[in-house]
């Protein structure tokens, strides 16, 4: 089990995690990263309680910005403003986030219950995956651009062209040649585009454009009173979901599975899959909580799924993970296949952890959602600067 220090040091990642989640461009990676150094203090059971807790917390976070001012906190939310949002818009931004933390609480229990049970199958799974079978998944993730253009086939096959023209720019390996990088570029773009900054231009600063070219006080009157809650949350906002859960979740957890592969993708997988078997698919981003379960359901499935081929095979499953090896560095421990018969307390402690993290993130996110939520009532005009300077830095 776990002490009482571990315990308050859990629910102190958890919190951070969540607010670095509720802040548009601080991502739990970055949250991981920034904290890391603090394990220096801590023998490795005690820093996994503080570094999951800001996985888990920085995950969940990112829906609070994303139903309530369109900007996703974190990558891995952006398929939550397609119905999130619009629920805030008609005054339902309670009922919004309390669906998204219930959703994010069940991908979060599924995703560690994978973890927990079919670690060496999804190991050995992922270990067969050959560069074949990763472009065939990534043509897939292409073809879902089609089921999200909502009527604007061409613009959307031209974006999703456009996205993999970008990604080609930097340096390739054969003698070390550029692609689509003009001379005086080649000392910038060695290594192409970055994701986190791509992201934050796309999602965060042209949603700023946007609220600018509007008047600032325009989207404030729109979605004043959202949480006024004009319909209450229930359980049975969850009515008929179960497929949708566990669905999300899987996925969630598989795309976890796959390095390099990411939770936008997850997120946007899943939205596309609930889209195609949902029984009213016109209604999809309307503001519906189907496609809000499926999007939160699947980026917290993400947590335990990354963490399957990081623990097994010593390769991460995202950037998060990826910041979490090198606390495994700090203290002299090995990640790879003989990691769990070696380390059986370790292993024992992860599970528990990522268990009360997941309860721990729940807590303090579904009771105090309307303080919370308090982030909807700040000015535009004085968030929205802030909101850039946290982009930049």
């Amino acid at each position: 089990m776990f002490t009482i220090a571990q315990f308050f040091i859990a629910l102190l990642g958890v919190v951070i995690g969540i607010i670095f989640g509720a802040i548009p461009g601080m991502t739990a990676t970055m949250a991981v990263a920034v904290f890391l150094p603090m394990t220096y203090a801590y023998d490795l059971t005690t820093a996994l309680y503080l570094l999951l807790g800001l996985y888990i917390g920085g995950i969940s976070g990112g829906l609070v910005p994303a139903i309530l001012i369109n900007i996703p906190g974190t990558p891995s939310s952006i398929c939550t403003t397609f119905d999130g949002y619009p629920m805030a818009k008609r005054g339902e931004g309670e009922r919004a986030l309390k669906i998204g933390i219930m959703a994010s609480f069940i991908g979060g229990m599924i995703s560690l219950g994978c973890l927990w049970l079919f670690t060496p199958l999804l190991s050995s799974a992922a270990l067969k995956f050959s560069s074949v079978e990763k472009f065939l998944i990534i043509l897939f993730a292409l073809t879902v651009i089609a089921a999200l253009s909502r009527g604007q086939m061409l613009r959307g096959i031209f974006a999703g062209f456009l996205g993999v023209f970008v990604s080609l720019a930097g340096m390739f390996s054969v003698n070390n040649g550029y692609r689509l990088v003009p001379d005086f570029m080649k000392s910038k773009m060695q290594d192409g585009f970055q994701l986190l900054p791509v992201l934050i231009g796309l999602f965060a600063i042209a949603q700023i454009f946007q609220e600018a070219e509007e008047g600032m006080h325009f989207k404030v009157k729109m979605i004043d009173g959202a949480l006024n809650q004009t319909k209450k949350f229930s359980l049975k906002d969850f009515k008929g979901q179960g497929v949708n859960v566990i669905r999300s979740a899987m996925i969630g957890t598989f795309i976890g599975v796959l390095p390099g592969v990411g939770g936008s993708a997850a997120s946007i997988l899943s939205y596309a899959q609930a889209k195609s078997f949902s029984k009213h698919p016109e209604l999809m981003g309307t503001g519906v909580p189907e496609g809000l379960i499926a999007s939160e359901t699947s980026n917290n499935g993400l947590t335990g799924g990354a963490m399957i081929p990081l623990l097994s095979l010593g390769i991460p499953g995202d950037s998060t993970t990826a910041v979490l090896i090198s606390a495994f560095m700090l203290q002299g421990v090995q990640v790879g296949p003989l990691f769990i018969t070696q380390n059986p307390g370790t292993w024992n402690s992860i599970l528990i952890a990522m268990l009360l993290c997941n309860i721990l993130m729940f807590l303090c996110m579904f009771y105090p959602i309307k303080w919370i939520s308090k982030i909807i009532y700040i000015p535009s005009q004085r968030l929205y600067p802030v909101i850039i300077m946290i982009c930049v830095v």
